[in-house]
């Protein structure tokens, strides 16, 4: 026999999978790696099983070869497989009677539902992670004594009676102090979510805030604990511990996020109920589970009840309303996604608006990078004049240069005065090596870092000083004067630079020519973005003009003395393109931004100056917007 691998992207070898498990009574799942045991004479598959991350799924064997052992032969290559992915403990699901089989491989039982097993094998896993929680759980108990000894201390002048808790009729010993948990997405941390950790958090002595440890969300695992541990600062009872694939992941809950109930889902929310109570609560000392009342999404709201069958204490919390409507985490996202900062805000703890500002200047690069067609810059149709960039490439050094885009909005929005230049500066060099080492060294997106950088840092300073401005309807916004005055704050700071394109592009200009650089224009605090480039833009996106990046590169265009251009050819070039800008934006056409890419790349002529600004607009408009 010949082990094979399978490609289930493949649309061929996909169907000869699933054509496979079909004859053995299963359906091919989400899976990334397929590996397949194929007689030498007839080419028929003996035997299969996936891999999806650290988790075994459709392990077949063909009838007439199950006493061969070939079971063993495929799991074998799948642990060893997913070993060399990095994954040193393996998952699977699989039938109730299979469990003997499976142990005879050194799985372990995990838990059980009457449906399906989940099992695991190798390094660590869950009873390493059972540990962390139990070390977790001592620390907070021995700082609890220790406050409450200290404070006994202070307040104490003679000794005290002990007091102890409520006693039972029957028993002369007190009832150990109830400690209490809460699993939570939290994508992103709403007013919601606070609410229902500051009601539990009232409950029990002490609760413990288990965070999904997943990155298929908007907001990725790191970003979403911090906003939880800021956001619950101010409550002394609650402990925020590591999350881990085993609260309600996709190892143990992958059908969570469909929206319709079956079999499988119940299966999957038995499990993870079952290994919750097994580990997770023990493990913490937890006696009481604590969820939000789910009024609206039918899949959760059979969790809640699956819950309460199997554990002993599982409180409903009535979800916080705003306005007669549920505050959700999809709410904040579609205000993100809508570009509005002050209807996200309206939703989310003060602490988790840096978060979502540094979200809306990534999706502001990404934004200006899909704009399709533009004249001489990469976008999701060709590179333009860039023979060392593509979309992807793009894309990858947005990813990378994002959590720096975070760190520049907790830095503005924690500093008591203003943000100091050295952070500043050491933040945007982490941010370019990050992204330098994601292109390989192709310069993509320096210019876009520093204008980003600097409006992003600004408009989280002035949010957090409590500065904004508010409508006569009462609504909040970040008012763009006091943004450009605090851009020309900081980048009086930046001394002039040499050795940049902008500073090359200068000494190229003509003599008796005027160019202003990248940092000229943040030292006028980019007032003609304000006052000219910004409302054009608001002004088309109100018109529903499905051209509106289009026609704002086009304006700006027009405008700026944009150094890249000079810096790949020649002052006399970028006057030249101001003129064709002008004259295209006047008798605006798709088939016209497709001749002056042409035009462009064949001069090699790339406004890359002019991105960076439709981008700074994009985003701006996203944080001064009052409608």
């Amino acid at each position: 026999m010949e082990l094979i691998q399978l490609n289930p992207s493949i649309p061929r070898q996909r169907r000869r999978i699933e054509q496979f498990l079909g004859d053995n009574g299963l359906r091919l799942d989400d899976v990334d790696y397929y590996a397949a045991l194929v007689d030498d004479t007839t080419d028929e598959i003996v035997a299969g099983g996936g891999l999806k991350g650290g988790v075994i799924k459709c392990v077949a064997v063909a009838d007439g070869h199950k006493g061969e052992a070939v079971a063993n032969q495929i799991v074998s290559h799948l642990i060893a497989q997913a070993n060399a992915d990095g994954h040193q403990c393996v998952k699977l699901f699989t039938k109730p009677q299979n469990r003997q089989m499976f142990e005879s491989m050194s799985f372990r039982l995990l838990a059980e539902a009457p449906k399906a097993i989940l099992m695991e094998t190798g390094i660590g896993g869950i009873k390493r992670y059972s540990e962390e929680l139990r070390v977790k759980s001592e620390e907070r108990r021995v700082k609890s004594e220790e406050s409450n000894c200290e404070h006994h201390h202070i307040i104490s002048t003679t000794p005290q009676p002990v007091k102890l808790h409520h006693l039972t009729p029957s028993t002369t010993h007190p009832i150990m102090p109830q400690r209490g948990i809460i699993i939570m997405n939290c994508n992103p941390f709403t007013l919601g979510h606070r609410y229902l950790i500051e009601q539990a958090a009232q409950q029990v002595d002490t609760l413990y805030i288990l965070v999904v440890r997943e990155d298929c969300s908007m907001f990725g695992y790191d970003e979403r604990k911090a906003m939880i541990v800021r956001g619950v600062a101010h409550i002394n009872n609650v402990v925020v511990c590591n999350g881990s694939e085993y609260s309600i992941s996709a190892t143990t809950f992958p059908t969570y996020f469909l929206k319709c109930l079956s079999d499988a889902s119940d299966t999957q929310m038995t499990l993870d109920i079952d290994l919750y109570r097994r580990y997770i609560a023990p493990a913490l000392g937890a006696t009481v589970r604590f969820v939000g009342t789910e009024p609206d999404d039918p899949l959760t709201r059979r969790y809640n009840e699956l819950m309460k069958s199997m554990l002993p204490d599982v409180r409903e919390v009535a979800r916080l309303e705003k306005s007669g409507v549920a505050v959700s985490a999809s709410r904040v996202r579609k205000a993100i996604v809508e570009n509005h900062l002050a209807l996200a805000a309206r939703l989310v703890p003060p602490t988790t608006v840096p978060y979502i500002v540094a979200h809306l200047a990534t999706r502001a690069l990404k934004a200006e990078l899909n704009t399709t067609p533009k004249p001489g810059l990469v976008d999701t149709h060709d590179s333009g004049a860039h023979r060392d960039m593509d979309h992807a490439l793009m894309m990858r050094s947005i990813r990378a240069m994002h959590p720096y885009f975070v760190k520049l909005a907790t830095l503005g929005y924690d500093s008591p005065k203003l943000p100091a230049h050295d952070d500043i500066v050491r933040i945007g060099i982490e941010a370019e090596k990050a992204m330098f080492k994601s292109t390989g060294g192709v310069n993509t997106y320096k210019g876009a870092l520093f204008s980003m950088g600097l409006a992003v840092t600004a408009a989280t300073y002035i949010i957090g000083r409590g500065k904004v401005a508010t409508t006569t309807h009462g609504k909040e916004y970040v008012p763009g004067d006091l943004l450009s005055a605090t851009i020309t704050q900081f980048a009086n700071g930046f001394p002039d630079t040499s050795g940049t394109h902008g500073s090359r592009a200068k000494q190229l200009a003509q003599s008796g020519c005027s160019l202003k650089s990248a940092l000229d224009n943040a030292r006028e605090g980019y007032s003609q973005l304000f006052e000219e480039w910004l409302p054009f833009y608001e002004t088309r996106i109100k018109g529903d003009d499905s051209y509106v990046k289009h026609k704002t590169l086009l304006r700006i265009m027009c405008d700026l003395d944009d150094t890249n251009i000079v810096y790949r050819t020649d002052y006399a070039t970028m006057q030249q393109v101001k003129t064709q800008a002008r004259h295209l934006l006047e008798d605006f056409s798709e088939a016209g931004i497709d001749d002056l890419n042409c035009d462009f790349v064949s001069r090699n002529i790339s406004p890359g100056g002019s991105a960076d600004m439709l981008a700074l607009v994009v985003f701006l408009f996203g944080i001064t917007r009052k409608d």
